[in-house]
């Protein structure tokens, strides 16, 4: 067992090890803050792992004593309220989790009454083909047309119905952070603002954001922003792109917390959206950018033939970006959910407000 404070080096662990919080939690956590933003992130990723165990647990038919979820979520007065299951292949990719008072552990305003948290695609067991197919749907802009997604916000809908919008959480890692996004922008369409924790979130674009030159990949963003606000000035009478000028106001007022690793190509891309607005800004472009960074060039064209298309995923005009700039041994390490529990990282965290 890992003493407290010990950085347990998961890249040599088993998978039992990496499933077991004893072993690979945050240990460190004693007592959670929930003034601490810090604290916070420890907590909605561990609940966030609580379900890839969860998963894990069925699929290796650990039950009761055996099982390995439960001690994520105990650690800090959850319980589990539902697990969320796949009609498709009976695999639990969700779960909503219940904050618990106790005498000991008042509840502060930080605090979430309730987390609904999602898992990423699991590469064991029978759920990985399923995962693939909704990680392709994400690719093509078509995670709203699945049946786990609708699963998914079905659940959330739940809770704030049920329970009220206050101090309730979204959280998810990779596919899983996907899901909560969409389920979060969804919300906000409506006029309610989910505090959401997205760790990893994935951003298919040309990987712009790997290239060294610092130059060529500022003019590529730059050609790229100039060819998007053109088109879309040409296409402004179009009602499909019309609609999604409004949707991405709507969403304005609704700041994710988005993480990030900068080796992490799956959700890298993130950190130069963001900071390329505030470059277009400062060169006095920003109303070219405000106008580009609501479409994808490659949503524009297939309107332009008649062709309905959801914009991608990670047009988002707000957030609260923090991105890991510890160093990362490899991709695994880099995309792990792992990493946002340690007590060590060189974090850097930015407010975009969009406007």
């Amino acid at each position: 067992m890992a003493s407290e404070g010990q950085i347990v080096d998961l890249s040599r662990s088993t998978t039992s090890d990496r499933e077991n919080f004893d072993i690979s939690g945050p240990l460190h956590l004693t007592e959670v803050d929930w003034d601490n933003p810090c604290h916070r992130r420890f907590v909605a990723a561990s609940l966030v792992q609580s379900v890839y165990i969860l998963e894990r647990d069925r699929q290796e038919k650990r039950e009761g004593s055996l099982a390995l979820a439960p001690p994520w979520w105990n650690a800090f007065h959850f319980q589990l309220y539902r697990p969320l299951i796949d009609d498709a292949d009976s695999c639990i990719f969700g779960a909503i989790y219940q904050l618990t008072s106790t005498q000991n552990n008042p509840l502060s305003h930080e605090a979430p009454r309730y987390v609904i948290a999602f898992r990423g695609t699991i590469t064991k067991g029978d759920a990985f083909s399923r995962d693939i197919e909704l990680d392709i749907h994400i690719i093509k802009n078509g995670l709203h047309l699945t049946s786990r997604f609708e699963i998914a916000i079905q659940a959330v809908r739940h809770v704030v119905a049920t329970f009220g919008s206050a101090n309730v959480w979204l959280a998810g890692h990779s596919l899983g952070a996907a899901m909560a996004m969409l389920a979060g922008k969804n919300m906000a369409k409506t006029g309610v603002f989910l505090d959401s924790f997205l760790f990893n979130p994935p951003f298919f674009s040309a990987p712009i954001e790997r290239i060294k030159d610092k130059k060529v990949k500022h003019g590529i963003r730059i050609a790229g922003s100039v060819i998007t606000a053109g088109l879309a000035l040409a296409m402004k009478n179009n009602h499909q792109t019309s609609r999604s000028v409004g949707t991405f106001h709507a969403l304005s007022s609704w700041f994710p917390r988005l993480y990030v690793n900068p080796s992490d190509h799956i959700c890298s891309e993130y950190i130069g959206y963001f900071e390329h607005r505030k470059r277009m800004d400062d060169m006095g472009a920003g109303n070219i950018e405000r106008l580009a960074t609501q479409h994808s060039i490659g949503g524009l064209l297939l309107n332009a033939m008649g062709v309905q298309s959801e914009e991608p995923l990670h047009l988002i005009p707000s957030a609260n970006l923090t991105v890991n700039r510890s160093r990362a041994r490899d991709f695994k390490d880099a995309h792990g959910i792992h990493q946002w529990w340690r007590s060590d990282l060189h974090l850097e965290s930015k407010i975009y407000n969009y406007s």
